[in-house]
């Protein structure tokens, strides 16, 4: 009985560690092309090259809270199957004590519905698993009364992992000078624990996103790319709103993001092209939070871009641009 509390009691700050990380149920990494190609399986090889991307997160830098992601993805637009397929993985390291490796597959079919109008639809397939490491937890019974840790503890923990399949589903719509993307992850709401709780299952998530592409100005070079985004998943609801501008090889961004949970924090970031690569850094801070555990340094992202070589798109196909946010 006493393994039982101590295991609830563990796994209670495990959660509170990562309401702090994600306010859902996973990390919240904002906007982002990037983050975007892995939720929205209507993405892929909508640039009509072959893409290796690359991008690592810190979250809460400078408090010692242990939390990083990282993030690989390739995809490309092919001919022969009307669209595009991408393979990515991803590693949460959450804490020291949780760790989610995710490796997937999507592809995308591509089709010319109107003059100027195209619609992507994409289906995705990812393997999770969940592993546990509790070979730095200090339990109760191993604290002595002076403040100490006595080892060994009378108690054990499992350090066992759960492995599930995960299935998403995207469009991508774009007219004119407009994108915008809607898409629904974890529809089999698999269930990484293992107490079978419905409580404790990924609940769908719901993302919408749009995005503009701009040469307001007389010189082509200089770019003005906005985009508004937003998520529900179980009662919470996250968004914002951003703009990216461009002068040929730079670019500068700056976004506002909400949540129900009363918090505003603004991203702001700086990338730069040259030829096939591409690379940026973002950093976000929180302005306004509705409780008192929230940090002011939120995360540092940054990441890369390489092209492998371009694709020669079918006659109806179109290139999207997305903002460097």
């Amino acid at each position: 009985m006493l393994k039982k509390r101590l295991h609830c009691l563990l796994m209670l700050n495990i959660l509170l560690l990562l309401s702090l990380a994600g306010y859902g149920q996973g990390q919240d990494e904002g906007p982002g092309y990037q983050m975007m190609l892995i939720k929205n399986p209507g993405m892929a090889g909508i640039d009509g090259k072959s893409t290796v991307r690359l991008s690592y997160v810190n979250f809460f830098p400078g408090n010692n809270y242990n939390f990083h992601s990282v993030y690989f993805s390739y995809d490309s637009y092919y001919q022969g199957l009307h669209g595009g397929t991408s393979v990515y993985i991803t590693d949460n390291y959450l804490g020291g004590i949780i760790n989610d490796l995710r490796g997937g597959v999507s592809y995308a079919y591509s089709l010319k519905a109107g003059r100027d109008l195209f619609i992507n639809a994409g289906l995705s397939a990812s393997v999770v698993h969940r592993g546990f490491n509790f070979s730095g937890a200090v339990l109760p019974d191993q604290i002595d009364p002076l403040g100490g840790i006595s080892l060994p503890s009378s108690e054990s923990l499992t350090s066992g992992g759960k492995t599930v399949i995960d299935i998403g589903a995207g469009f991508l719509f774009a007219t004119g000078r407009f994108t915008g993307g809607l898409a629904v992850s974890h529809l089999a709401e698999p269930d990484l624990s293992f107490s079978g709780s419905s409580e404790a299952k990924l609940r769908r998530q719901l993302l919408i996103h749009v995005s503009g592409d701009f040469t307001p100005w007389s010189n082509h070079d200089l770019k003005l790319d906005p985009l508004v985004y937003a998520e529900y998943q179980k009662g919470y609801t996250n968004g914002g709103a951003g703009v990216s501008f461009g002068y040929r090889f730079f670019s500068v961004c700056t976004s506002f993001l909400g949540d129900t949970y009363k918090n505003l924090n603004i991203q702001s970031g700086f990338s730069f092209s040259a030829g096939r690569f591409y690379i940026y850094y973002n950093y976000r801070f929180n302005v306004i939070s509705g409780n008192r555990f929230m940090p002011l340094s939120l995360l540092h992202q940054t990441g890369l871009a390489f092209s492998l070589n371009a694709v020669e798109k079918r006659n109806e196909g179109r290139t999207i641009n997305f903002p460097n946010l």
